[in-house]
């Protein structure tokens, strides 16, 4: 279980996430700049 959320919850995985549902490049890798320092700090 902590393997699945862990790639889930993986900002590249994220990143490619949103670009699938249509988000601009710049938005999507700003956002995800974002969240890999949160994700990064909780980790």
């Amino acid at each position: 279980m902590k393997e699945t959320l862990r790639h889930y919850l993986n900002p590249l995985h994220i990143y490619c996430r949103m670009k699938s549902c249509g988000m601009p490049n710049a938005t999507a890798r700003n956002l995800c700049g974002m969240y890999e320092r949160i994700y990064s700090w909780i980790l």
